[in-house]
């Protein structure tokens, strides 16, 4: 008789552990802050700008004061214009136990893109979770100012937040590319009268 053969390693679990979360999160990531009037407007102006162009999105929000004003400000404006649509409103809390739940509800749509307005390591959980156990695609999500800080893809692995983007509160556009916060620097004021 054959011996058995060894079990198969477990899949990692998604969830930062947790001295990674204390060494960049624990309190020192800043909470999000109320959404100014330009960040809204950058951050509808770079959905609208996008290629293929987008009609359908999903919108995440953690359940903070902050972030869901955000996302109610997002959501007003973007279904007031015709041919747009929010498919779903999706929050999740700061912490949890597997994030499987949010992540599947979240995911569960095809939407042209993801908007996301979330406190940093609670998004980093979630992505993390998305990333694992779903076809959710950081290169089509689009986050708000208090998600464009450069300890995040070290929280969540670099790959993980791959082409996410986003907008600052003076509504200057991010991405995250290979591990790194690249800010774009607005285009050169013009001379012409």
């Amino acid at each position: 008789m054959a011996p058995a053969p060894p079990p198969s390693p477990a899949t990692p679990s998604p969830l930062v552990p947790h001295d990674a979360a204390s060494a960049y999160g624990g309190g020192a990531l800043p909470a999000p802050t109320p959404h100014t009037d330009a960040e809204l407007t950058a951050l509808l102006g770079l959905l609208t700008a996008a290629r293929p162009r987008i009609g359908t999105v999903v919108v995440g929000h953690s359940r903070d004061a902050a972030s869901r004003a955000s996302a109610a400000a997002f959501v007003a404006a973007w279904s007031a214009a015709e041919e747009r649509t929010v498919l779903a409103t999706v929050d999740w809390p700061e912490t949890a136990a597997s994030w499987l739940r949010p992540a599947k509800r979240f995911a569960g749509w095809e939407p042209d893109a993801w908007v996301v307005a979330a406190a940093p390591l609670g998004w980093a959980q979630m992505s993390r979770r998305l990333r694992q156990d779903t076809t959710w695609d950081p290169a089509r999500t689009y986050g708000f100012a208090a998600l464009g800080d450069s300890r995040l893809p070290a929280l969540t692995g670099a790959a993980v937040l791959q082409g996410m983007c986003g907008v600052t509160a003076a509504g200057e556009v991010w991405t995250f590319d290979r591990g790194w916060l690249v800010r774009h620097l607005p285009p050169p004021a013009s001379d012409a009268p």
